[in-house]
């Protein structure tokens, strides 16, 4: 077995270093692993001409040699961001070994490599080996120069590895707080979510001090400094928010909008994309993260167009920066507070209210989500962000490392969550009242427990109480048909417990149904119909007002239908516009 071949970093052009990088590579690289033989020239050759700046490579021939290789890298806390093994090794098959690895580690990204002639027979092979999750993707080892679609799958998942497993080596904010601070670690969620590097200083910390120097003398901590260099004392997740993207009080007074969308979450960036890509006057108000819910679950496999799956936060930040492109603007921060008709006298128009400010807009699209149910337990309450978390609490994963875990909830961010914390934790378990989780989980989520040991699926099982000295160390969960109670330790809660709608502050004369969500079209009762005739399908008993998404009245709770949803409002947004241009010149009603 030959020995694993490392390359320093190659000198930039005309022999100078790639910038940030000193001409002899840092030991700490994340290192690729790659595992091939036949082709081993050739796969080595293809890795280094790309990554050989950011990542230490190293090639072996063989399984046993990868198995031996990755242990030695774990027993010094080396990251390994990938493993890449061919299909055939001396040893076995890259397929066998890319089942082992999470034995060693659970946090590298796996690729099977299939050579040309033999990738047609493979197909059926990786497509089950897919299902298995023995792996995360397999491409065809390039044939030739420029084989881009081979680095797309390659470079996506580093990145994901580089979001969700390492540690930023370059940040773009800096939060100074004490250890422990549940305020920071709030703050420190909502950057993970919303994608945007950072790292948290103790307040000795040299690094801090210029930050603290920005601040007044006697400045409450959490200190935060934002990418645009803002320094914000005694911060709070929606000051930072509304400091990062957009203030209310930077609203042009008087101005009215075409279209107001009220959340940002797969259904709010959709509409506001096809709002403002048509020519439309958006705006897009979002009180938390951007990207809703859907931004915290750490990999969604089964959205349309990306079948190595994307981060939630991926697809919020990708649809945010889309939607601005077109000309749409965010303001978050804040929640929206209340929704009342404007002036008479004045062309048709709403007012959305925001604490200090105000919205004008000609039609109002509701996308505001739905909010995890809270566990009514009293002891845990008071642990919340001190191990108990609501939501899939994406930068916690990290801290979870070799610890107990549970997450409550049956659904598909329970599951993905779940997923996600078993690459770090140590036990991972699912507590779901129903007797399955196939009940209420995709299959594809379903079949990914059943493949990851750390994870136990505990059914017709609640938490009824919880506890400990300053943070979460224990439960006590009662299975639901014995009536029987038991105490385990824990370290983490994650809570993901089902869906209530956000609709506590829109005015009496909007219908919802007995659970509060917002009734649109033919599900409004009839007596609330205008002159014999229902509202239109998305829209609402409120004229020009309508609700997409999860807040609405029917619909299917999946990212997939909610994005659906947020662009099929447009034609009625349309056709809302034109009707009010008709009555403003003396026309007739809609058609």
């Amino acid at each position: 077995m030959s020995g694993p071949t490392v390359r320093r970093l190659r000198a930039g052009p005309r022999g100078r270093p790639y910038p940030g990088r000193m001409p002899d590579a840092p030991a700490d690289r994340p290192v690729v692993l790659l595992v091939a033989d036949a082709h081993a020239p050739q796969v080595e050759e293809e890795f280094r001409a790309r990554y050989d700046r950011d990542y230490r490579i190293e090639l072996v021939r063989t399984a046993d040699g990868a198995l031996d290789r990755l242990r030695a890298l774990v027993a010094r806390s080396t990251p390994v961001a990938m493993i890449a093994a061919e299909r055939r090794l001396p040893d076995g098959t890259g397929v066998e070994l890319l089942h082992q690895v999470p034995a060693v580690l659970s946090t590298a990204r796996r690729v099977a490599l299939i050579s040309g002639d033999e990738y047609a027979d493979a197909l059926d092979e990786m497509r089950a080996a897919l299902l298995r999750r023995d792996m995360d993707t397999f491409v065809g080892i390039p044939r030739g120069a420029r084989d881009e679609e081979f680095h797309t799958a390659l470079t996506e998942l580093l990145s994901e590895w580089g979001w969700s497993v390492a540690r930023p080596t370059v940040t773009s904010t800096e939060i100074v707080a004490e250890r422990g601070d549940r305020d920071a670690t709030a703050v420190r969620d909502l950057l993970e979510r919303l994608g945007v590097p950072n790292r948290v200083l103790a307040p000795d910390d040299p690094d801090a001090r210029a930050i603290l120097a920005a601040a007044d003398p006697d400045a409450a901590l959490p200190v935060v400094r934002t990418f645009a260099g803002r320094v914000l004392a005694g911060a709070t997740p929606s000051a930072v928010a509304e400091a990062m993207y957009g203030g209310y009080d930077s609203i042009p007074p008087g101005e009215i909008a075409d279209v107001a969308v009220v959340g940002a979450g797969p259904a709010g960036l959709a509409a506001a994309v096809y709002a403002a890509s048509e020519g439309l006057a958006t705006v897009v108000l979002e009180r938390d993260a951007i990207g809703g819910q859907a931004g915290s679950s750490s990999m969604i496999r089964n959205y349309l167009g990306f079948p190595r799956g994307i981060s939630g936060m991926r697809l919020a930040q990708r649809s945010r920066i889309q939607a601005g492109r077109f000309g749409a603007r965010f303001y978050t921060g804040r929640a929206a507070a209340r929704i009342e008709p404007g002036p008479a006298g004045e062309p048709e128009h709403h007012h959305v209210h925001v604490d200090g400010a105000q919205l004008c807009a000609r039609t109002v699209v509701l996308a505001t989500g739905v909010s995890y149910r809270r566990l009514a337990v009293p002891g845990l309450d008071d642990l919340v962000g001190a191990g108990v978390y609501y939501g899939a609490a994406s930068s916690m994963a990290r801290e979870m490392a070799d610890r107990d875990v549970c997450v409550v909830g049956g659904g598909n961010s329970a599951g993905q969550a779940a997923v996600h914390l078993a690459k770090f934790a140590g036990s991972v378990t699912i507590l779901v009242r129903r007797g399955s989780i196939a009940e209420t989980m995709s299959d594809y989520l379903v079949r990914e427990i059943a493949a990851t040991p750390a994870i136990t699926v505990r059914t017709r099982t609640i938490v009824a109480d919880g506890g400990g000295d300053g943070r979460l160390q224990w439960l006590i969960t009662e299975d639901l048909d014995t009536g029987e109670r038991s105490k385990t330790h824990a370290d983490g809660l994650f809570c993901l417990l089902g869906a209530e709608p956000d609709c506590g502050w829109l005015p009496d004369g909007l219908a919802r149904d007995d659970d509060g969500f917002v009734l649109t079209g033919r599900d409004v009762p009839q007596d609330d119909w205008a002159d014999g005739r229902p509202p239109a399908s998305l829209e609402t008993t409120l004229r020009g007002v309508f609700a997409v998404g999860d807040v609405r009245a029917g619909s299917m709770k999946r990212v997939a239908s909610a994005s659906g949803e947020g662009a099929s409002v447009l034609p009625l947004v349309h056709a809302h516009l034109a009707w009010l241009r008709a009555q403003e010149f003396g026309g007739g009603g809609p058609s």
